[in-house]
């Protein structure tokens, strides 16, 4: 095996390019290249900083805490409690065929981009139209209606923090609620403006707020109120008593899943940050995913956790009480004041959800304003030049502040009519699953023979099913050391040195050399296949993390899932030794019937 090899004379026959500090070109780059786009970007998210950003989108704190006078409306506890991982299991399928998807084409254009691919040259142009724009105008009212219900939010905990609606508390009018939307959605643009890194540690943070939120919520409302509902309230108790003059029990419940179908919507997030992620073909998928199966779990605790604190559900809606009509508000509200005779206990954990909230607003922002840049890239919006632009931290400042100015002016509805304002929310879920569903829809249609997913989805549903019962536990957190394998690809690779190391592990002969495998070798981590020689002779190596073989075999990765990459056998197995590389090893084990006959001789030769 050789180590450090210098160019050879002839590109036909390739080798490995020394690593220096001339040519910084890794695989990402390389396959938004292969995806018809030039990488503009900073790409410096990881898996967890992509995972964050998702997860604090679809916050399970804001959609439940701002729609959870919806479902209580309609159907109440049984809506809540079953609706819930109904729409969750749901949610996970679209999620995984996106997964799917995305693992193939990793770029900011997401849906659109899928659905133009997928539909063929013939229908490829009118389903991505289509599909980007239902999918940017269901972000910008997601952005929109996330940062009104902040605002409504805020004009709630002003209210109480005052006396109440019943206690002479001070209620802001219509025009006051608009103008904390139009500040919110100006401190978002600020943040957005950051470059990327300042992002990703916000999300973070955003997703543990989240995280130590919901376990909060869910554990502290229960145990402090001194009334508590039953179980046999919390799992059966249907309301039909919906002041709509709305008696079908099933048009009831399908109305009341709108909180959940609006809570678990945004996960198309980890898509359009893939051009700012590393390793993006897998990481973006994971984001999607894990982001769904971490969601449904918190949110159903948090649900079970709140409604056990509701005992007349009456008295939460009722527009009268000391909230004004807000179910999750009057619910903290009366469980401090009925313990310890003060409400500031309450308004406290609503503090919490307005934090949640801010940063779903912003990481909604964030998402929003790639999804534009993606769309203007490719010419689809009027005065694409001018979306599409990106400053010198390689951030598309125009794109995030546009999309904030278009969030606001579709808050404006809202000074009219706040019944049109709140269809709004339906819109925004509506739109969003159209755009989801239709590069699916193309996937299993259109493109169900010719689609090829990327390898390193193929083996990842046994990962997915076990990373979505682990969810809860410590292990996401650690998952940084085991991503770091990946991200380890060497940085100084020129294109055609990538191209030269695929010829020399794949050459046979026959029409194998032909085919443009570069991508798929690269992608299963083929320069880490080896232990660095230097590395094994004096303990050290002067390329460090940019050495294109591994310091320890720990380091290396499994390559060449299919057989039909490994075209030579090992030697070592060959001889009759055994290998040191084991399933690791880029070279077959698995021998042919003239092959064994020579290992015999090779063992039986004096």
């Amino acid at each position: 095996m050789r180590n450090h090899m210098e160019p050879e004379a002839s590109a036909s026959i390739g080798s490995y390019h020394p690593l220096n500090d001339h040519h910084e070109v890794n695989y990402d780059d390389c396959r938004l290249r292969q995806l018809g786009y030039k990488q503009e970007l900073y790409r410096g998210l990881s898996f967890i900083a992509n995972f964050s950003l998702t997860f604090s989108i679809v916050s399970v704190l804001t959609g439940i805490s701002t729609l959870y006078n919806q479902a209580l409306s309609f159907g109440g506890p049984v809506t809540i409690i079953y609706g819930w991982p109904i729409v969750g299991l749901m949610t996970l399928i679209v999620g995984l065929a996106m997964a799917e998807i995305c693992s193939a084409y990793p770029t900011s254009a997401g849906l659109y981009y899928w659905s133009a691919k997928l539909a063929g040259n013939k229908f490829g142009p009118f389903a991505a139209w289509i599909t980007g724009w239902f999918n940017i105008v269901g972000q910008w009212a997601v952005t929109a209606s996330v940062d009104f219900s902040l605002a409504q939010l805020v004009q709630v905990i002003i209210l109480l923090s005052t006396g109440g609606l019943n206690g002479g508390g001070y209620q802001a009018s219509k025009y006051v609620v608009i103008a904390l939307h139009g500040g919110i959605l100006l401190l978002h643009a600020i943040l957005n403006s950051l470059p990327i890194l300042w992002l990703s540690f916000i999300g973070q943070l955003a997703a543990a707020w989240n995280v130590l939120g919901v376990f909060l919520l869910m554990i502290l409302i229960p145990v402090v109120a001194t009334e508590r509902a039953s179980a046999k309230f919390v799992f059966t108790n249907f309301n039909t008593e919906n002041g709509d003059g709305i008696n079908n029990n099933l048009y009831i419940f399908v109305l009341g899943l709108l909180m959940s179908q609006y809570t678990l919507t945004g996960y198309d997030a980890s898509a359009h940050m893939t051009e700012e992620t590393k390793n993006a073909d897998m990481n973006g998928p994971k984001g999607i995913v894990s982001a769904i199966g971490i969601s449904v779990i918190a949110g159903w605790a948090y649900i079970l956790g709140i409604t056990f604190a509701v005992t007349d559900i009456p008295h939460l809606l009722n527009k009268n009480n000391d909230s004004g009509g807000y179910a999750i508000a009057q619910i903290f509200y009366d469980v401090f004041k009925s313990r310890y005779g003060s409400g500031v206990g309450g308004i406290f954990c609503l503090g919490v959800i307005a934090v949640a909230v801010f940063f779903c607003g912003m990481s909604s922002l964030t998402s929003n304003s790639r999804m534009a840049y993606a769309f203007s890239r490719d010419g689809a919006m009027p005065y694409s030049s001018f979306w599409h632009k990106v400053n010198k931290q390689e951030v598309p400042l125009n794109a995030v502040w546009t999309s904030a100015f278009i969030a606001f002016c579709m808050a404006l509805t809202s000074l009219g009519s706040l019944v049109a304002f709140q269809a709004m929310t339906s819109i925004a879920t509506i739109g969003l699953y159209i755009a989801y569903a239709l590069p699916i829809l193309f996937r299993v249609t259109l493109a169900r023979k010719s689609f090829t997913p990327d390898q390193t989805l193929n083996y990842t549903p046994v990962a997915v099913g076990g990373l979505f019962i682990l969810v809860v536990s410590t292990w996401i957190f650690s998952a940084r050391h085991w991503f770091k394998a990946g991200g380890s690809r060497p940085k100084n690779l020129t294109k055609s040195s990538v191209h030269t190391a695929q010829r020399v592990y794949v050459k046979g002969g026959g029409k194998k050399e032909e085919q443009p495998l570069e991508l798929d070798v690269y992608n299963q981590g083929m320069f880490k296949t080896e232990l660095c020689n230097k590395w094994q002779e004096t303990g050290a190596c002067p390329y460090r993390d940019n050495c294109q073989f591994a310091h320890g075999i720990e380091e290396l990765r499994p390559v060449l899932l299919h057989l039909r990459y490994k075209t030579e056998v090992c030697r070592m197995v060959l001889n009759g030794d055994s290998c040191p590389y084991g399933h690791r090893c880029h070279f077959r084990h698995t021998l042919t019937d003239q092959e064994k006959l020579i290992r015999s001789l090779n063992t039986t030769r004096p």
